[in-house]
Order: C-alpha cells, then sequence, then structure tokens
C-alpha cells in the first residue's frame, strides 16, 4: 500500500482509496457519537445547509465547529458530547476542516473517515481491502496539522503488509504519534481556548482526541440520497 498525504485543496475529487483524517476534533466527535449509539452523521457543507436538514427532520441533531452557533445542538466538543443523548439519532455535521475533507474526496470507491479514536479499525479495513495506493487527506491547518499527519502515519504504519500476505496487523509503537499531536498547534489552540474560557469547549477535549484505538470500528462515507453519510463498520466483518 502505497500512501499520499495531501491537504484538501490539493485533493484528487475521486482517488480509489481515501482516509479524511480530522484528530480535533471533528472525527473524534464523529466517533464518540456512533459509541453513544448514533445511526449515521450526515455532512453538511454549510451552517445553513446543516439548519435547514435539521429543520426537516425533528429528531435530527446537527454539530457545527467554532463558538456555540443558535440552533446547533454541539459545538465539535467529545467530551461535552457525553452529556447528549445521541441514541437512535442522525447526526448533521458542518466543520471546516474534517468534513469539508470529506466532502473534497466525496466519490473515492472507498471513503474512510478516521480519528486516533478509530485508528487501528481503520488500519484493519484497509488492510482487509489491500489498495495499492491510498490517499490520505490531512484537514487541518491547509494541510499542515500535526496532529492529523501524526495519525495518518500511524495508520498507514499500522496497515502496512506482513509480507506473509496475512491480515495480521505489525506492531506499531502510538506513543510517538501521539506526542507529536500533544504537541501540535491545533492541541495547543484548544488548551489555549480552556485557558481563555472560550465556548464549546472542554478540558478534556485534547486527551480524548489523543485516545488511541479505543473504539472498535471504522467510519465509512457514502452518498445516500444525494448527501454524504458516514457509517461506523465493523472492519473485521467488511
Amino acid at each position: 500500500m502505497q500512501p499520499t498525504y495531501t491537504g484538501i485543496a490539493d485533493a484528487p475529487r475521486a482517488p480509489e482509496v481515501a482516509v479524511v483524517v480530522d484528530v480535533m476534533r471533528a472525527f473524534t466527535v464523529a466517533a464518540w457519537a456512533f459509541r453513544g449509539g448514533a445511526e449515521r452523521i450526515v455532512f453538511a457543507a454549510t451552517q445553513e445547509e446543516a439548519l435547514r436538514l435539521k429543520s426537516r427532520h425533528g429528531d435530527w441533531l446537527a454539530f457545527q465547529d467554532g463558538p456555540p452557533v443558535p440552533g446547533f445542538d454541539l459545538a465539535n466538543s467529545p467530551a461535552l458530547l457525553r452529556s447528549l443523548d445521541v441514541r437512535g439519532r442522525t447526526v448533521v455535521q458542518k466543520t471546516a476542516a474534517g468534513t469539508a475533507g470529506a466532502l473534497a474526496v466525496a466519490d473515492a470507491r472507498l471513503l474512510l473517515c478516521a480519528s486516533f479514536a478509530v485508528a487501528g479499525a481503520t488500519a484493519q479495513l484497509l488492510r482487509r481491502a489491500r489498495p495499492e495506493a491510498v490517499t490520505f487527506v490531512v484537514t487541518g491547518d491547509g494541510g499542515r496539522a500535526e496532529e492529523d499527519l501524526a495519525c495518518a502515519q500511524y495508520i498507514a504504519a499500522l496497515a502496512a503488509p506482513d509480507g506473509a500476505g496475512t491480515d495480521a496487523a505489525p506492531v506499531v509503537d502510538p506513543a510517538p504519534y501521539v506526542e507529536r499531536a500533544r504537541r501540535s498547534g491545533g492541541a495547543g489552540r484548544l488548551a489555549e481556548g480552556v485557558r481563555l474560557g472560550w465556548e464549546g469547549v472542554h478540558p478534556e477535549d485534547v486527551s480524548m482526541c489523543l485516545e488511541v484505538d479505543t473504539l472498535p470500528f471504522a467510519m465509512v462515507a457514502g452518498r445516500v440520497d444525494g448527501h454524504l453519510v458516514l457509517r461506523p463498520v465493523d472492519a473485521a466483518s467488511r
């Protein structure tokens, strides 16, 4: 498997396989929403679209990044998500990095969204798919986000073939990758937000975003009724 790392602006529209990475915080939030029982996540390109979709479906929830916005149910915080009941719900998510990155490569044959929480399961699915090449979309900081690149490289290392033609995962120490993310600009901005008392930021957000391989599923996106929809998938059964 040959990995390529790119930002959103330079991402090909229809790569064979794409893994879109947003560690802080969109796809950590998405992963924990599925862990909490959310049925699916619908990506929106704008806040207006997200609120329009929510208004058409009375039981849907809407998440966005940045400070809280009227009409949205969550400001993209994995820690704050714990107080929200998402069981059986559809979530509309709009963020400037993660969901924008997924929409940029929406025509990929296989489209995965990832963070550290689902890195192992994402790599397992890639090993089973055995693609010749994978495009990793680093969504933060114009493609330079160290936390996203570190996570992408960790997934690529886990997904590397073992040389024996099996699905066995190589042994990869996550610590160096997590440390890079811990020292990243994204982590620093969240910590600064906590210090300054920003709304929509929780003191535990950074630590939750740095938890590795805590959830047993990958997250696969595909088009449904004109929308790009994300669902959890058991990587072992795909």
